[in-house]
């Protein structure tokens, strides 16, 4: 493909990710803080969603919480790795 026709990456501002968690879970609360400095860190928008209160989510992620989304399509889940979603946002 001629480099005149490749799509850029999205600039990280134009990225979204979603953090899927639920109360209680300190495996949410460590994703979460790994999610916020990541995005801090690279002025990318975020949102957290609560798996209990969201059906579509709960059949879907129930097994996997906490799990991240990037732009929608699932990055990770159980553990988030901070140098791979900053190279995910980034690449």
């Amino acid at each position: 493909m001629s480099p005149l026709f490749r799509r850029r990456p999205p600039a990280p501002h134009e990225r979204l990710v979603t953090l899927v968690r639920k109360p209680g879970c300190h495996l949410c609360d460590d994703a979460q803080a790994v999610v916020e400095k990541v995005c801090a860190d690279l002025g990318v928008p975020w949102e957290k969603k609560d798996i209990t209160e969201d059906r579509e989510l709960y059949d879907r992620y129930w097994e996997q919480i906490p799990v991240v989304l990037v732009d929608g399509e699932q990055h990770t889940f159980w553990r988030v790795n901070e140098e791979r979603l900053r190279k995910e946002l980034t690449g």
